[in-house]
């Protein structure tokens, strides 16, 4: 949250019980479709950014990983971060340097971000890059990715 933000926010809160079971049931089932394993470490990093209000930085993923509130070791939740961005299931905000799962039905697309400069909220949305995509095409390019990120005030922020 930046220092001109003074107002409160609605709680932004994560899934948990029943919900957060389903999509960890629905991960491992992926990963097993896909020849892949949802080991112990890569469940624990998916578990808390589903249950996160917002971003997290890797280091607090390595804070909050342990049960007994002992950290993580930092190659074992940056492994567990890589796995995820590859398999879909988590995307970097490279300007925040935070993760956050993928809240979107669909396998493998473009990554697209609202980010609130006030309350920090990130919500995905799923863009309409067709027109780029079929431009670079055309110039002999073949993109694999694309991100978007985009800076402004959230619904709640403007009206506070």
């Amino acid at each position: 949250m930046s220092e001109a933000c003074r107002h409160d926010h609605g709680a932004r809160p994560g899934i948990h019980g029943a919900e957060l079971t389903a999509a960890l049931g629905a991960a491992e089932a992926r990963c097993a479709a896909e020849q892949e394993r949802l080991t112990p470490p890569r469940r624990r990093v998916l578990e808390l950014l589903l249950g996160a209000e917002g971003p997290l930085k890797a280091y607090d993923l390595i804070a909050a990983y342990g049960d007994a509130g002992e950290p993580a070791k930092p190659p074992t939740v940056y492994r567990a971060l890589e796995f995820l961005e590859r398999l879909g299931f988590a995307h970097r905000i490279e300007s925040l340097n935070a993760y956050v799962p993928c809240r979107m039905e669909s396998d493998r697309h473009s990554a697209a971000f609202l980010i609130c400069d006030c309350c920090g909220a990130a919500e995905e949305f799923q863009p309409d890059f067709s027109a780029q995509l079929a431009a670079a095409e055309t110039a002999g390019y073949a993109v694999r990715s694309v991100t978007l990120e985009a800076r402004g005030l959230c619904a709640e922020c403007q009206g506070a």
